[in-house]
């Protein structure tokens, strides 16, 4: 039964993106199916075998070693408020324990491109992805840098190029940057799910799994959705591919660039979860109070008995809010991903959370979320890796508009086309994870 609605949705969720499709007579299958069957071998590796589970191990105990230091340097400016996680009084602390150790990662980041390790990583397997997908230098370059550069750093890298694109091209540079997650904030999920999968008591299952699942998923995703909605072919004239990646700066200019760009994307995340969640509470009190007073709404404008709908101890419909709104809304988009029935509302409202504020506020709700599967919360998890949401949208159109302002006008008009497709990806990455959960 699990294969068939997985079989269903994947038919449905390429369907979706052959029907938006700006050119249909230009989609060529046979990429798109090969990219497929890797991304569903993948899946079956790094989830069910002692290779896949061991690289996994490892991934995940590099980054807890990066946390580890991290946490010592802002003990060294925070003292006493950061207790260590092997004390007695250890308390978890959003802003201490995922976002600055954002800053540094994003130290990490610049010193492998101030080497060159990343630049010469990026561009051969870029290469070897443009073999695989058909697609151009530049687009496959973008594919891998986009996830280790981040939204805003990867078009800074390809600005000689940035002027001189296309509109197609543009957009499947937007969407690959949409769909996937910047290694920055890798650990800083790896620490929330992981916290997720304990409290779910699900044996040695670690939420580090899915995050790796989901950077490789959605690395071949993008470019399978792309390659149906806005397909195109790039001429040899075209195809060059020109990157700049600070090669001019000393060790200490890059040093302090990527310390401060660390510390302002912690402090952008934190200024938005502080305004998305009061904005998510402010909009479900707004709810309760218009529902508190139903049963007058009810009585004066249809002569309706409220007592039939509205419970005699509290006097309001019960258990509805805001976020079971969207939950109630978006539960088909839960039940396709493979979520049971009885779980889609809940898994809904995290869904839908996350693309009208961001995986930090969704990954929150899921962590507060009682009596979910460990497949629903691993499908879930699994689709909140990504950046698809509204508010990239302006970081991306951002990004471009400092370096063009005219490339970011065009990139503004297909904005909901590219949260459109980036949604499709994180949908078409938690199927195929599912199957293998």
């Amino acid at each position: 039964m699990k294969f068939a609605v997985a079989i269903l949705s994947l038919l449905v969720i390429l369907g979706l993106a052959y029907a938006f499709s700006s050119d249909r007579k230009q989609v060529r299958p046979g990429p798109i199916l090969l990219l497929l069957a890797i991304q569903i071998v993948l899946a079956f590796t790094l989830l069910k075998t002692t290779v896949g589970t061991t690289f996994v191990k490892g991934f995940a105990g590099m980054f807890e070693k990066l946390m580890s230091c991290a946490h010592e340097g802002i003990v060294f400016v925070f003292g006493g408020l950061v207790p260590a996680p092997s004390s007695g009084n250890y308390t978890f602390i959003f802003f201490f324990n995922v976002l600055l150790p954002i800053i540094f990662v994003s130290t990490l980041i610049g010193i492998l491109q101030h080497i060159k390790l990343l630049p010469l990583l990026m561009k051969g397997i870029g290469k070897l992805i443009s073999l695989i997908s058909g697609q151009g230098k530049l687009e496959s370059y973008n594919s891998i840098a986009s996830p280790i550069l981040g939204q805003s750093e990867v078009f800074i890298s390809m600005k000689r190029q940035l002027p001189f694109l296309s509109r197609q091209r543009l957009y499947t540079l937007c969407a690959t940057a949409m769909s996937t997650v910047s290694m920055s904030t890798v650990g800083s999920y790896m620490t929330i799910i992981n916290g997720i999968t304990r409290n779910a008591s699900m044996g040695e299952t670690t939420g580090a799994s899915f995050v790796v699942v989901a950077l490789v998923l959605n690395l071949f995703g993008s470019i399978i959705i792309v390659s149906l909605i806005n397909p195109y072919k790039v001429s040899a004239k075209e195809d060059d591919l020109q990157v700049e990646l600070h090669h001019n700066q000393s060790l200490f200019e890059m040093l302090g660039e990527y310390i401060i760009d660390g510390f302002k994307i912690a402090i952008i995340i934190a200024a938005m979860m502080i305004g998305y969640i009061a904005l998510l509470k402010l909009l479900d009190r707004s709810v309760f109070f218009i529902l508190s007073h139903a049963d007058m709404l009810l009585h004066s404008a249809f002569n309706v008995d409220p007592r039939t709908y509205i419970d005699p101890q509290t006097h309001i419909i019960p258990h509805i809010t805001f976020t079971q709104i969207l939950g109630y809304l978006f539960s088909p988009l839960a039940m396709l991903v493979g979520v049971d029935i009885n779980e889609a509302a809940n898994a809904g409202s995290i869904m839908a959370t996350k693309l009208v504020s961001n995986e930090f506020t969704a990954m929150l709700q899921l962590q507060n979320t009682e009596a979910l599967s460990p497949h629903t919360i691993g499908v879930i998890s699994v689709f909140l890796i990504s950046f698809a949401n509204f508010s990239s949208v302006g970081v991306i159109v951002g990004a471009i508009k400092a370096l063009n302002e005219k490339q970011s006008t065009v990139a503004a008009r297909f904005g909901m086309k590219l949260l459109f497709g980036a949604t499709l990806v994180s949908l078409l990455s938690a199927t195929i994870a599912g199957i293998f959960m």
